[in-house]
């Protein structure tokens, strides 16, 4: 399935349907953005940027 596809399909969808979808589509969106975060931090990539942090809030 292609994405000109999907976005027929999409296109197709009852007012309903699509209100589903969408909310479905975010927290989907939500749950891989989640599942990055994670993943950087298990592998340190944000370890810097949170150096950076507390080093701002330290007075």
């Amino acid at each position: 399935m292609s994405v000109k596809d999907i976005e027929a399909a999409v296109a197709k969808l009852a007012p309903a349907e699509l209100a589903a979808f969408a909310e479905w589509f975010e927290e989907y969106q939500a749950r891989l953005w989640d599942e990055q975060i994670a993943a950087d931090a298990k592998a340190g990539r944000l370890d810097e940027l949170i150096r950076e942090a507390r080093a701002a809030l330290d007075p």
